[in-house]
């Protein structure tokens, strides 16, 4: 059997919370650039970029500000950044921008 990558188990967790979920969403943002996040989910009002980082090395602190930028410039409040592990920096940038940061082990233990 197939090991299931971070994307395919991130669209799992959120279908498995209610979300509706959009893959690969494309969107032109206030400056006119277009814009991609990987997923879009929504539930009732609620709405959220969120950008899947299968890296095998920790997400740092510009990954969460690009994601933030891009989020913002879309019209999106609220991103969630999925991935394998962020440094203390990004995690504290995110704290302070109200960024969701989910790990791989967060999306296994609700998961089960």
């Amino acid at each position: 059997m197939e090991k299931e990558t971070l994307l395919q188990m991130t669209i799992r967790y959120f279908r498995n919370r209610g979300y509706n979920v959009k893959s690969n969403v494309t969107r032109e943002g206030f400056s006119g650039v277009l814009l991609n996040v990987d997923l879009l989910v929504r539930k009732g009002r609620e709405r959220h970029p969120v950008f899947v980082k299968e890296w095998k090395r920790t997400v740092g602190i510009n990954v969460v500000i690009q994601a933030d930028r891009v989020s913002e410039d879309a019209g999106f409040k609220s991103p969630i950044i999925v991935a394998d592990k962020f440094s203390d920096h990004a995690k504290a940038y995110a704290n302070r921008r109200r960024i969701r940061l989910l790990t791989r082990s967060d999306i296994q233990r609700r998961l089960r």
